[in-house]
């Protein structure tokens, strides 16, 4: 086991527990994001579903909203992925990841993940609401995909601002 001396003046900027923020940042960007997938997908497939027994030729235009929260479980993937990508691990006792890191890490993970989860929540209440109302009148089917559009873009924008978010870096290395 190497001897870690706290007092070095390294681990005012590179503590040994800014790993932990980079990695708690990817899992709540996955775990909020897939949250917000699954409520989405569940939600608006029960709508399907309840709309299938009276028109089930609609079925297969009316997937739409299950895709596009799907899509919000990819959004957290990446984050997570890029962020579990870029921490580091210690070497020789050393921090080899910044505190900044971490937690714009850590913010980047939150971001992405809460707003994956919002807009999961609007695929699906629009979705549900949007396939039987369309079912029951077709004109409604191009208001309902625009709805699901700008709820879609919710998650777009917690990926973009996550991604500017975990790609900061402190400008100095912990080595």
């Amino acid at each position: 086991m190497v001897e870690v001396d706290l007092s070095n003046p390294i681990y005012d900027k590179c503590s040994p527990m800014a790993p932990f923020w980079g990695f708690i940042g990817a899992a709540f960007a996955l775990i909020f994001a897939n949250m917000g997938a699954a409520y989405g997908t569940a939600k608006s497939g029960m709508g399907i579903q309840i709309m299938g027994v009276q028109k089930p030729e609609l079925v297969m235009k009316s997937v739409i909203p299950v895709v596009m929260a799907g899509v919000i479980g990819i959004y957290g993937l990446i984050i997570a992925v890029i962020i579990g990508n870029k921490v580091l691990p210690n070497e020789n006792g050393l921090p080899m990841y910044s505190n900044f890191e971490g937690y714009a890490s850590f913010a980047g993970g939150l971001t992405c993940g809460l707003s994956g989860l919002a807009a999961g929540i609007a695929i699906g209440i629009a979705g549900d609401t949007g396939v039987r109302a369309s079912a029951n009148q077709s004109k409604l089917f191009v208001g309902m995909v625009l709805i699901l559009i700008f709820s879609e873009a919710l998650g777009l924008y917690g990926l973009i601002v996550g991604l500017i978010l975990a790609s900061r870096n402190a400008g100095w290395s912990c080595a």
